[in-house]
């Protein structure tokens, strides 16, 4: 219940901001791919992946609270976030997984959300990339969502390619993931990412430009 009022407080803050495309999809769906089309076209681009990414670094107070519930086992001999190791503990433990989640989210949405207010009066408009942007209850956090949408099947032989797992895990992954149906149900806009990126780039152009017209309007 704190995380989502956090949330809800967090979003007030930068309603008025900047014109905020969330952009989201699936695992092996090519959003970090399309994030990148975006930015060649001038988009800020705010990376959920990266700022947690940013924010288990060494010395960060982040790292500290997880090192404080999951043990210093969570640390390589570096003193590096051990990410294989912590996933594991969390995958199946749902009690784990929401305690991560409560150190977590709520400095990832701080941050997306400062970055936003950055670029506010200096670009049109930006793109929030947050996978879980359903999962966690965003939808209202943003203008518009931009779903990349792909096959599972084309999203399993994606995934199995650029990570190696094996089948049963990358099941498991897209088990947790919200369906399909889900977030085409959510999606104000839908990117069909099943060919090559000529193909995804046109489409990525034509939103850029609806976009700017709406950030304008």
């Amino acid at each position: 219940m704190i995380l989502i009022i956090f949330i809800y407080l967090s979003l007030s803050l930068v309603d008025k901001a900047i014109y905020k495309i969330g952009l989201t999809g699936g695992i092996g769906s090519g959003k970090s791919t399309v994030a990148q089309i975006f930015s060649n076209l001038g988009v800020p681009i705010i990376d959920a992946d990266i700022i947690a990414r940013e924010l288990v670094a060494p010395n960060q107070p982040a790292l500290a609270e997880i090192v404080q519930i999951f043990s210093s086992e969570v640390l390589d001999s570096k003193g590096v976030l051990n990410r294989q190791y912590l996933h594991q503990k969390i995958f199946s433990n749902k009690q784990a997984k929401k305690e991560l989640e409560a150190i977590l989210h709520p400095r990832i949405i701080k941050e997306i959300y400062h970055q936003a207010r950055q670029y506010m009066r200096i670009k049109p408009y930006c793109i929030l990339v947050i996978p879980l942007l359903l999962e966690i209850g965003l939808e209202k956090s943003v203008d518009r969502i931009l779903v990349v949408d792909v096959p599972e099947s084309l999203q399993f032989e994606r995934v199995k390619k650029r990570d190696e797992f094996p089948n049963e895990k990358i099941k498991s992954i897209l088990y947790t993931q919200c369906s399909q149906a889900l977030r085409l149900s959510a999606a104000d806009d839908c990117l069909i990412n099943n060919q090559d990126l000529i193909t995804l780039a046109e489409q990525i152009n034509c939103y850029h430009q609806y976009y700017l017209s709406l950030a304008k309007a």
